[in-house]
């Protein structure tokens, strides 16, 4: 089936002409077809905009999906650090997943995904208890959604060599599926947790498995001062130059976060092109630090913006990681380029890598994952202010409509592709089995 979107505020963000206003698009094949006014489609649905906002879908490029159901879980003492808010929550949750709880889970953190517009996520798994088959599970949810997703298992140590070696199967099984029978909105690419729960012989075979089937590493780098610390003492170098000894760089590799680098890890990471994935929220939250992106992308990395599962609002870590920097360097001119970084290089840029098509862009011929959001203008938009009107309107408007590869998933606020009242049941039946195994863990 066809669909054609009339009368919209097309925000394309190129340079070329940026806002459209008032124009069409027409969408067949799950491709973009054609942009302009007064398209004409006699047998394809009908959209009306009626002026409103229509934006490529959001691309998150870290999240993790089985976090959802720990939203309200109650953890005894207040983590003080880094570590303990692992050890204490993070892990514990972990280990309490079973298969439908993580399903309920994944389902849940993707129903606030598809109201806040994503359309693409990369997720990062783990679930020490239910490892082998829980990226089918995973998988399941997001093609009953209907949005895109490229997964992975975090491999690590932390829980012992039988369960490392299981990660590593995990990842070995679903690369092999996905390379194999090619699913249209599914990827894969090869989990490890981070440096500082990895031993060598781990790193090796994750090497060995992962340039072997050419997936590329998806990893947490230098969240923290312990990550640091443990590289430096055990091994006698920082974290990314012990990745970069066992080849876990380069441009299908995704470093996320990179709160601690040096200037001589930062050149490291543009020698062999690795894309660095900012997590602005979550760093706050964790009081872990500020990541010098600044300092990243003036040297070419590519940095593309995340969530890590803090929310599934793209928007929201979109406008907190517009401000961070301003508080940081007490600089209200301070900016990141968010536009380049989540509307026209970085998290396109990803996307399209790891799909091989155009992916988070508004131009005839790219797949067709689009939003439409509810804004009225209170103040004159235009090709002069248009950014501004999407940072401090757009952004927190609601999602009306949401397409990915030219179907559509939500439609006027309502989700066609599942019940979502039956399934926050369901989550929240499943959110109290696995509670009470946290609080027994």
């Amino acid at each position: 089936m066809s669909l054609l979107i009339k009368s919209a505020s097309i925000f394309t963000f190129n340079d070329r002409d940026p806002l459209r206003k008032g124009e069409d698009i027409l969408i067949e094949g799950g491709l973009i077809k054609a942009i302009g006014p007064a398209l004409i489609a006699p047998e394809a649905d009908i959209i009306e905009a009626r002026g409103g906002s229509c934006l490529p879908g959001y691309i998150n490029a870290h999240t993790h999906l089985y976090s959802s159901l720990a939203r309200g879980i109650q953890i005894s003492n207040t983590p003080s650090n880094f570590g303990n808010i692992l050890k204490d929550l993070w892990w514990k949750v972990d280990r309490v997943l079973d298969q439908e709880s993580l399903y309920y889970s994944v389902m849940a953190a993707l129903i606030d995904s598809i109201k806040s517009g994503t359309t693409t996520l990369f997720d990062h798994h783990a679930s020490p208890n239910y490892i082998l088959g829980s990226l089918q599970t995973i998988a399941l949810a997001v093609q009953e959604a209907g949005l895109r997703a490229c997964l992975c298992y975090e491999v690590s140590d932390r829980n012992g060599l039988d369960q490392a070696q299981k990660g590593i199967q995990e990842n070995r099984d679903f690369i092999r599926y996905c390379q194999s029978e090619n699913p249209e909105l599914l990827r894969a690419s090869f989990g490890l947790h981070a440096s500082f729960t990895l031993s060598d012989q781990t790193l090796r075979e994750c090497e060995h498995f992962g340039n072997q089937l050419d997936s590329g590493y998806h990893l947490h780098v230098a969240e923290d001062h312990i990550d640091v610390d443990d590289s430096i003492c055990n091994y006698g170098k920082r974290v990314v130059e012990r990745l970069d000894d066992h080849g876990l760089l380069g441009p299908k590799t995704l470093a996320v976060h990179g709160v601690d680098l040096s200037d001589g890890e930062i050149g490291l990471l543009a020698e062999r092109a690795t894309r660095v994935i900012h997590n602005p929220e979550s760093n706050m939250n964790n009081g872990v630090g500020y990541a010098p992106i600044l300092r990243m992308m003036d040297r070419g990395v590519k940095v593309a913006l995340g969530t890590d599962g803090y929310s599934s609002s793209m928007p929201q870590a979109l406008r907190i990681g517009n401000l961070l920097p301003k508080l940081i360097y007490r600089d209200p001119a301070m900016g990141t380029d968010e536009l380049k970084m989540v509307f026209t290089q970085n998290n396109p840029g990803l996307a399209s890598q790891f799909w091989g098509k155009t992916l988070g862009k508004i131009e005839i011929g790219a797949s067709a994952d689009l939003i439409l959001v509810d804004y009225e203008p209170p103040t004159p938009l235009n090709l002069q202010n248009w950014w501004y009107h999407f940072l401090f309107g757009i952004s927190g408007a609601p999602v009306q409509t949401l397409i990915v590869n030219g179907k559509l998933i939500m439609r006027d606020r309502r989700i066609l592709t599942f019940n979502e009242n039956e399934m926050l049941t369901r989550a929240r039946k499943a959110a109290e089995g696995m509670w009470r195994r946290f609080s027994n863990e």
